[in-house]
Protein backbone atom coordinates (compact mmCIF):
# COMPACT_ATOMS: atom_id res chain seq x y z
CA UNK A 1 0.00 0.00 0.00
CA UNK A 2 1.46 3.25 -0.79
CA UNK A 3 0.94 6.44 1.28
CA UNK A 4 -1.38 8.08 -1.54
CA UNK A 5 -3.57 5.22 -0.33
CA UNK A 6 -3.52 5.61 3.13
CA UNK A 7 -4.59 8.76 2.49
CA UNK A 8 -7.31 8.72 0.63
CA UNK A 9 -8.65 5.73 2.84
CA UNK A 10 -8.54 7.95 5.79
CA UNK A 11 -10.14 10.76 4.15
CA UNK A 12 -12.64 8.06 3.36
CA UNK A 13 -13.12 6.73 6.86
CA UNK A 14 -12.72 10.00 8.41
CA UNK A 15 -13.20 12.97 6.07
CA UNK A 16 -10.79 15.87 4.63
CA UNK A 17 -8.01 16.17 6.36
CA UNK A 18 -6.16 19.36 7.10
CA UNK A 19 -3.19 20.86 4.94
CA UNK A 20 -1.16 20.64 8.47
CA UNK A 21 -2.45 17.02 8.67
CA UNK A 22 -1.97 15.83 5.32
CA UNK A 23 1.78 18.00 5.37
CA UNK A 24 3.18 15.80 8.34
CA UNK A 25 1.91 12.57 7.10
CA UNK A 26 3.57 12.94 3.70
CA UNK A 27 6.55 14.41 5.66
CA UNK A 28 6.56 11.91 8.48
CA UNK A 29 4.64 9.20 8.42
CA UNK A 30 6.33 5.89 10.28
CA UNK A 31 6.67 3.93 7.56
CA UNK A 32 6.27 5.72 4.15
CA UNK A 33 7.12 9.28 4.84
CA UNK A 34 9.41 11.62 2.90
CA UNK A 35 11.74 12.26 5.89
CA UNK A 36 11.55 9.01 7.64
CA UNK A 37 13.22 6.67 4.98
CA UNK A 38 15.58 8.66 2.38
CA UNK A 39 18.69 11.41 1.89
CA UNK A 40 17.07 13.74 0.61
CA UNK A 41 19.80 16.35 0.63
CA UNK A 42 22.81 17.19 -2.21
CA UNK A 43 22.98 16.61 -6.05
CA UNK A 44 21.24 13.49 -5.66
CA UNK A 45 18.53 14.45 -3.84
CA UNK A 46 15.91 16.35 -3.94
CA UNK A 47 17.30 19.74 -2.64
CA UNK A 48 20.68 21.25 -1.60
CA UNK A 49 20.72 23.29 1.90
CA UNK A 50 23.86 25.72 2.58
CA UNK A 51 26.25 23.84 4.30
CA UNK A 52 26.17 21.39 1.34
CA UNK A 53 27.28 24.73 -1.18
CA UNK A 54 30.17 25.55 0.81
CA UNK A 55 32.15 25.18 3.85
CA UNK A 56 32.29 28.45 4.25
CA UNK A 57 28.22 28.65 5.67
CA UNK A 58 29.22 26.96 8.76
CA UNK A 59 32.13 28.15 9.59
CA UNK A 60 30.66 31.28 9.53
CA UNK A 61 27.56 29.59 11.76
CA UNK A 62 30.35 28.57 13.93
CA UNK A 63 32.30 31.61 14.26
CA UNK A 64 29.07 33.31 15.48
CA UNK A 65 28.45 31.13 18.17
CA UNK A 66 31.17 30.52 20.05
CA UNK A 67 31.49 34.42 19.87
CA UNK A 68 27.97 34.38 21.86
CA UNK A 69 29.48 31.79 23.92
CA UNK A 70 32.44 34.40 25.26
CA UNK A 71 29.54 37.40 25.42
CA UNK A 72 27.79 35.13 27.81
CA UNK A 73 30.58 34.58 30.46
CA UNK A 74 32.32 31.71 28.35
CA UNK A 75 30.40 29.23 30.63
CA UNK A 76 32.04 25.76 31.43
CA UNK A 77 28.96 24.11 30.32
CA UNK A 78 26.68 24.82 27.21
CA UNK A 79 24.95 22.48 25.07
CA UNK A 80 25.60 23.11 21.53
CA UNK A 81 22.27 22.71 19.27
CA UNK A 82 21.04 21.85 15.76
CA UNK A 83 17.36 21.21 14.65
CA UNK A 84 16.97 18.96 12.11
CA UNK A 85 21.10 18.20 11.04
CA UNK A 86 20.71 17.34 7.77
CA UNK A 87 23.84 14.75 6.72
CA UNK A 88 25.45 16.63 9.96
CA UNK A 89 27.66 19.04 7.05
CA UNK A 90 26.46 21.77 9.31
CA UNK A 91 27.28 20.83 12.80
CA UNK A 92 30.74 19.18 11.53
CA UNK A 93 31.88 22.20 10.04
CA UNK A 94 30.94 24.49 13.06
CA UNK A 95 32.86 22.10 14.91
CA UNK A 96 36.34 22.11 12.74
CA UNK A 97 35.54 25.94 12.61
CA UNK A 98 35.58 26.37 16.31
CA UNK A 99 38.24 24.02 17.73
CA UNK A 100 40.69 26.61 18.44
CA UNK A 101 38.22 28.80 20.19
CA UNK A 102 39.77 28.27 23.85
CA UNK A 103 38.01 26.53 25.63
CA UNK A 104 35.02 26.01 23.92
CA UNK A 105 34.80 22.47 23.05
CA UNK A 106 35.94 21.65 26.33
CA UNK A 107 32.39 23.41 27.37
CA UNK A 108 30.16 22.19 24.83
CA UNK A 109 28.41 18.90 24.77
CA UNK A 110 26.78 18.46 21.48
CA UNK A 111 22.70 17.92 20.98
CA UNK A 112 21.13 17.17 17.62
CA UNK A 113 17.22 16.83 17.49
CA UNK A 114 16.09 14.37 14.69
CA UNK A 115 12.95 12.19 13.60
CA UNK A 116 14.25 10.85 10.64
CA UNK A 117 16.28 7.23 11.32
CA UNK A 118 18.21 7.73 8.34
CA UNK A 119 19.60 11.26 8.43
CA UNK A 120 20.07 10.02 12.10
CA UNK A 121 22.72 7.59 10.86
CA UNK A 122 24.15 9.85 8.49
CA UNK A 123 24.97 12.48 10.80
CA UNK A 124 26.45 10.08 13.07
CA UNK A 125 29.21 8.98 10.44
CA UNK A 126 29.22 12.65 9.59
CA UNK A 127 30.30 13.72 13.28
CA UNK A 128 32.14 10.44 14.36
CA UNK A 129 35.41 11.44 16.18
CA UNK A 130 34.64 15.26 15.96
CA UNK A 131 33.16 15.70 19.74
CA UNK A 132 33.23 12.95 22.74
CA UNK A 133 29.95 14.30 23.55
CA UNK A 134 27.08 14.23 21.11
CA UNK A 135 23.68 13.15 21.88
CA UNK A 136 20.72 12.64 19.36
CA UNK A 137 16.73 13.80 20.79
CA UNK A 138 13.69 12.92 18.78
CA UNK A 139 11.96 16.79 20.70
CA UNK A 140 13.34 19.78 21.89
CA UNK A 141 11.76 19.59 24.70
CA UNK A 142 14.44 16.28 26.06
CA UNK A 143 17.47 19.33 25.70
CA UNK A 144 18.93 19.74 29.28
CA UNK A 145 18.89 22.68 31.19
CA UNK A 146 22.10 24.34 30.29
CA UNK A 147 22.82 28.11 28.39
CA UNK A 148 21.88 27.30 24.87
CA UNK A 149 24.11 27.76 21.05
CA UNK A 150 21.75 26.52 18.50
CA UNK A 151 20.70 26.71 14.85
CA UNK A 152 17.91 25.94 13.02
CA UNK A 153 19.24 25.87 8.98
CA UNK A 154 15.94 25.08 7.06
CA UNK A 155 14.42 23.56 10.33
CA UNK A 156 11.02 25.37 9.97
CA UNK A 157 10.25 25.44 6.46
CA UNK A 158 9.41 21.93 7.26
CA UNK A 159 6.86 22.02 9.97
CA UNK A 160 3.10 21.44 9.22
CA UNK A 161 1.13 24.18 8.26
CA UNK A 162 -2.36 25.27 8.31
CA UNK A 163 -3.81 27.33 5.53
CA UNK A 164 -6.99 29.45 5.32
CA UNK A 165 -9.20 30.91 2.14
CA UNK A 166 -10.90 34.05 2.27
CA UNK A 167 -13.94 33.76 0.40
CA UNK A 168 -16.61 36.94 0.19
CA UNK A 169 -15.39 38.12 3.55
CA UNK A 170 -15.91 34.78 4.98
CA UNK A 171 -12.59 32.33 6.66
CA UNK A 172 -12.55 28.63 5.22
CA UNK A 173 -9.91 25.89 6.64
CA UNK A 174 -8.32 24.40 3.27
CA UNK A 175 -8.55 20.93 3.35
CA UNK A 176 -7.24 17.89 1.18
CA UNK A 177 -10.28 15.71 0.42
CA UNK A 178 -11.25 13.39 -2.58
CA UNK A 179 -12.72 14.40 -5.73
CA UNK A 180 -13.78 11.15 -6.95
CA UNK A 181 -10.16 9.25 -6.47
CA UNK A 182 -8.00 12.19 -6.57
CA UNK A 183 -6.95 14.12 -3.95
CA UNK A 184 -7.83 17.72 -3.66
CA UNK A 185 -7.01 21.13 -1.93
CA UNK A 186 -10.69 22.40 -1.06
CA UNK A 187 -11.97 25.28 -1.29
CA UNK A 188 -9.05 25.52 -4.02
CA UNK A 189 -8.66 29.60 -3.30
CA UNK A 190 -7.21 32.50 -5.28
CA UNK A 191 -3.34 33.21 -4.37
CA UNK A 192 -4.30 36.71 -2.95
CA UNK A 193 -6.90 34.80 -0.69
CA UNK A 194 -5.06 32.80 1.30
CA UNK A 195 -3.20 32.64 4.11
CA UNK A 196 -1.22 30.31 6.54
CA UNK A 197 -0.39 30.01 10.09
CA UNK A 198 2.33 27.57 11.71
CA UNK A 199 1.33 26.75 15.44
CA UNK A 200 4.18 23.74 15.81
CA UNK A 201 7.10 26.79 14.54
CA UNK A 202 5.69 29.34 17.05
CA UNK A 203 5.61 26.19 19.71
CA UNK A 204 9.17 25.63 19.15
CA UNK A 205 10.26 29.29 19.13
CA UNK A 206 8.30 30.36 22.01
CA UNK A 207 10.72 26.68 23.94
CA UNK A 208 13.66 27.97 22.68
CA UNK A 209 13.24 31.43 23.74
CA UNK A 210 12.09 30.46 27.15
CA UNK A 211 14.94 28.01 27.11
CA UNK A 212 17.33 30.72 26.91
CA UNK A 213 15.67 33.12 29.38
CA UNK A 214 15.81 30.83 32.17
CA UNK A 215 19.75 29.25 31.21
CA UNK A 216 21.20 32.25 28.99
CA UNK A 217 22.45 31.57 25.33
CA UNK A 218 21.95 32.60 21.66
CA UNK A 219 19.73 30.85 18.31
CA UNK A 220 20.39 31.33 15.19
CA UNK A 221 17.35 30.37 12.43
CA UNK A 222 17.83 30.49 8.82
CA UNK A 223 15.20 29.32 6.48
CA UNK A 224 13.50 30.96 3.12
CA UNK A 225 10.36 33.19 4.18
CA UNK A 226 9.52 36.41 4.10
CA UNK A 227 9.32 39.44 7.12
CA UNK A 228 5.83 40.84 7.01
CA UNK A 229 2.44 39.94 5.89
CA UNK A 230 0.73 37.24 4.44
CA UNK A 231 2.19 35.95 1.08
CA UNK A 232 -0.87 33.79 0.01
CA UNK A 233 -0.16 30.11 -0.69
CA UNK A 234 3.77 29.77 -0.16
CA UNK A 235 3.28 25.41 0.03
CA UNK A 236 5.49 23.73 -2.46
CA UNK A 237 6.40 20.27 -3.30
CA UNK A 238 10.12 19.63 -4.25
CA UNK A 239 11.78 16.40 -6.60
CA UNK A 240 15.21 15.94 -8.57
CA UNK A 241 15.14 19.73 -7.49
CA UNK A 242 12.14 20.92 -9.84
CA UNK A 243 8.69 21.86 -8.52
CA UNK A 244 6.31 18.80 -8.09
CA UNK A 245 2.76 18.75 -7.75
CA UNK A 246 1.66 18.71 -3.82
CA UNK A 247 -0.82 16.04 -3.46
CA UNK A 248 1.44 13.72 -6.27
CA UNK A 249 3.72 10.56 -5.50
CA UNK A 250 3.16 11.28 -1.81
CA UNK A 251 6.26 10.83 0.73
CA UNK A 252 8.86 10.61 -2.54
CA UNK A 253 8.96 14.61 -2.34
CA UNK A 254 9.65 17.43 -0.03
CA UNK A 255 7.31 19.64 1.33
CA UNK A 256 7.59 22.96 2.78
CA UNK A 257 6.21 26.59 3.36
CA UNK A 258 7.58 29.82 3.21
CA UNK A 259 8.73 30.74 6.96
CA UNK A 260 6.85 34.15 8.15
CA UNK A 261 9.65 35.64 10.18
CA UNK A 262 7.21 38.04 11.36
CA UNK A 263 4.74 35.59 13.37
CA UNK A 264 7.86 34.04 14.42
CA UNK A 265 9.56 36.69 15.98
CA UNK A 266 6.05 37.48 17.89
CA UNK A 267 6.10 34.12 19.53
CA UNK A 268 9.62 35.45 21.22
CA UNK A 269 7.77 37.26 24.26
CA UNK A 270 9.60 36.91 27.21
CA UNK A 271 11.17 39.90 28.87
CA UNK A 272 14.57 38.31 29.51
CA UNK A 273 16.00 37.59 26.10
CA UNK A 274 16.51 39.97 22.96
CA UNK A 275 15.04 39.13 19.29
CA UNK A 276 17.28 39.90 16.66
CA UNK A 277 14.77 40.50 13.56
CA UNK A 278 15.92 38.99 10.59
CA UNK A 279 17.83 40.15 8.23
CA UNK A 280 18.93 39.10 4.46
CA UNK A 281 21.21 35.89 4.43
CA UNK A 282 23.46 37.43 2.34
CA UNK A 283 24.26 40.38 4.10
CA UNK A 284 24.55 38.71 7.32
CA UNK A 285 27.35 36.62 5.68
CA UNK A 286 28.81 38.98 3.63
CA UNK A 287 28.98 41.17 7.30
CA UNK A 288 30.50 38.28 8.95
CA UNK A 289 33.10 37.91 6.56
CA UNK A 290 32.39 35.57 3.99
CA UNK A 291 33.85 37.30 0.90
CA UNK A 292 37.27 37.15 2.92
CA UNK A 293 36.96 33.82 3.79
CA UNK A 294 36.21 32.77 0.46
CA UNK A 295 38.86 34.97 -1.64
CA UNK A 296 41.57 33.21 1.67
CA UNK A 297 40.56 29.90 0.96
CA UNK A 298 40.70 30.49 -2.75
CA UNK A 299 44.46 31.05 -2.43
CA UNK A 300 44.92 27.87 -1.01
CA UNK A 301 42.47 25.77 -3.56
CA UNK A 302 43.39 24.51 -7.58
CA UNK A 303 41.14 26.07 -10.37
CA UNK A 304 38.23 23.98 -10.34
CA UNK A 305 38.31 24.41 -6.03
CA UNK A 306 38.24 28.11 -6.41
CA UNK A 307 35.45 28.43 -9.33
CA UNK A 308 33.55 25.85 -6.49
CA UNK A 309 34.21 28.41 -4.03
CA UNK A 310 33.20 31.16 -5.62
CA UNK A 311 29.93 30.03 -7.40
CA UNK A 312 28.89 28.71 -3.98
CA UNK A 313 29.71 32.51 -2.14
CA UNK A 314 27.53 33.56 -5.26
CA UNK A 315 24.68 31.30 -4.86
CA UNK A 316 24.38 31.97 -0.94
CA UNK A 317 25.07 35.52 -0.72
CA UNK A 318 24.03 36.81 -4.22
CA UNK A 319 20.18 38.56 -4.10
CA UNK A 320 18.76 37.00 -7.09
CA UNK A 321 19.64 33.79 -5.16
CA UNK A 322 19.75 32.41 -1.55
CA UNK A 323 21.12 35.95 -0.79
CA UNK A 324 17.93 38.22 -0.36
CA UNK A 325 15.10 34.80 -0.22
CA UNK A 326 16.40 33.33 2.89
CA UNK A 327 16.50 35.29 5.93
CA UNK A 328 18.63 35.31 9.25
CA UNK A 329 16.69 35.87 13.12
CA UNK A 330 18.41 36.02 16.00
CA UNK A 331 17.43 35.27 19.71
CA UNK A 332 20.11 36.24 22.80
CA UNK A 333 20.29 36.63 26.20
CA UNK A 334 20.37 40.09 27.54
CA UNK A 335 24.25 39.89 27.74
CA UNK A 336 24.49 39.57 23.57
CA UNK A 337 22.95 43.74 22.57
CA UNK A 338 24.59 43.72 19.48
CA UNK A 339 24.98 40.18 17.81
CA UNK A 340 26.90 39.82 14.69
CA UNK A 341 25.62 40.21 11.58
CA UNK A 342 22.73 42.14 12.60
CA UNK A 343 21.27 45.62 11.62
CA UNK A 344 21.94 48.01 14.91
CA UNK A 345 22.19 52.19 14.00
Amino acid sequence: MSLEDIIKDRIRENGALTVAKFMELALSHHEYGYYMKRDPFGTAGDFITAPEISQVFGEIVGAWLAHCWQEIGSPEEVALVELGAGRGTLMADILRATKNVKGFHEAISVHVVEISPVLKQKQWKALAGKHERIEWHEDISMLPELPLLLVANEFFDALPIRQFVNINGTTKERMVELSGDDLVFSPSGEQDTITESCEPALEIMRSISQHIANCGGAALIIDYGYLEGSRGDTLQAMKNHEYHDILKNIGNCDITAHVDFQELGKAVLSENVLLHKAVPQGAFLMRLGAGVRTTALCEAASGEQQQKLLSGLKRLADPSEMGELFKVMAVTSKQIKNPDGFNYV
